[in-house]
């Protein structure tokens, strides 16, 4: 039994006709957040599944086995409840009482989607929201499962922090109003992390 036991990192590009040709491994939802799992390719191969805890994985992601194969990774289709609102405020209200109570929840342009609770579905009704069961896939926001959340120490965090800010730098380096602005995230991160006297002789000069 082969075992897939790395993620690639969306940034590095591998050759379509690869991906394209790799077998595929569907999951649902709460089979994509556990790291280790017994399933089956959709070809019928018997694998395991064995990745640093807290890994969630989402549709299109590559797998790589122990002997260098790929398989790609599919979001099955599974009941989920569709919330649209005839107005934003209403939207916006359901978003606020589902994040209350953690609920893992896939944000769209104009609608929330998320793993069908009847419960919930009475709760969102009550406040004026429209619900819709129906089977599709589902990709709720990092951050509202477990290995989503980052702390200030990780790593992760110290890296899409860095990418974070070159991201603003990038899109408001245009803006001559920016520039006053873009100097200040650095202070603020630093408190935020317990590292605050690095920026308090700031103040004083």
């Amino acid at each position: 039994m082969r075992t897939l036991n790395k993620l690639l990192a969306p940034h590095l590009k591998i050759a379509p006709v690869l991906v394209k040709r790799a077998p595929t491994l569907t999951l649902a939802f709460d089979e994509r957040r556990k790291s280790r799992l017994a399933a089956t390719l959709d070809n019928g191969e018997e694998i395991a599944l064995l990745l640093p805890r807290g890994t969630v994985l989402r549709d299109g992601d590559v797998l790589v086995a122990d002997d260098g194969g790929l398989v790609r990774v599919v979001a099955a289709d599974e009941a989920v409840l569709v919330v649209r609102a005839s107005d934003a405020l209403t939207l916006t209200r359901a978003a606020y009482h589902l994040g209350n109570r953690h609920t893992p929840v896939e944000v769209g342009a104009d609608f929330l989607k998320l793993e069908y609770d009847p419960v919930l579905a009475d709760m969102l009704e009550r406040i004026g929201a429209t619900v819709e069961r129906v089977s599709l896939p589902f990709q709720p926001e990092a951050g509202a499962y477990g290995g989503g959340h980052k702390h200030g120490h990780d790593e992760t965090f110290a890296e899409d922090y860095a990418i974070a800010q070159q991201v603003f730098g990038e899109h408001h380096g245009h803006e001559g109003s920016s520039h006053s602005h873009s100097h200040s995230h650095d202070h603020v991160h630093d408190e935020s992390c317990g590292h605050g006297h690095h920026s308090h002789h700031h103040a004083h000069r």
